[in-house]
């Protein structure tokens, strides 16, 4: 966790802030000193919120609830973040028709559960100077699991690899429903 560290009471330096009450009513432009003296006369802390504005802002605040708060804010934004993780799958350029439908299915299991995928295909030897025959396979492979997924980054030979990005669909994929069911399931 990222918690941004504030300077807080006689931690601030400068001669003179701008002052927003505990309510949030703005106070104005006062000297540091009187600052911290009102903050100390509420039993609450002088917090230097906007060190870079011109004069830095200040908020008298319980410093303890604040940084829980962020605490708490930075848990639920972290919560509602969906990551994706990024899979990879290899093969020839000499793939047979069968390998090929298994990685597709994999491909799409992968693409259901709402992780993206990279698709690559390595050139041995003398098969560089067929490059545009690995392009054509990663087409292909791109159309067998189109249903559960789109093209993100186009098929394309960089150096001995033809590489291709797939993205799953936008529409709710089986790992966000799956953790709604998990989650009704829970407050039944």
């Amino acid at each position: 966790m990222i918690i941004k560290e504030f300077q807080i009471n006689e931690e601030i330096r400068d001669a003179e802030v701008r002052l927003i009450d505990e309510n949030g009513t703005a106070i104005g432009i006062v000297p540091i000193q009187t600052a911290q003296e009102l903050a100390e006369k509420r039993n609450l802390d002088l917090v230097k919120i906007s060190p870079n504005a011109k004069p830095p802002v200040c908020k008298i605040l319980d410093y303890g609830k604040f940084k829980y708060e962020q605490i708490k804010k930075e848990k639920e934004s972290k919560k509602n973040q969906q990551v994706a993780n990024l899979k990879e799958i290899r093969m020839s350029l000499r793939v047979e028709e069968h390998d090929l439908n298994i990685k597709a299915r994999n491909a799409r299991k992968f693409l259901e559960e709402g992780d993206k995928v990279k698709v690559s295909v390595r050139f041995r030897g003398r098969e560089i100077a067929y490059a545009h025959k690995g392009v054509e396979l990663l087409n292909r492979f791109a159309e067998k699991v189109s249903d559960a997924g789109s093209v993100e980054k186009e098929a394309k030979a960089e150096g001995r690899n033809a590489i291709m990005f797939l993205k799953p669909h936008t529409d709710k994929s089986k790992k966000s429903k799956k953790k709604a069911v998990e989650k009704e399931e829970i407050e039944s």
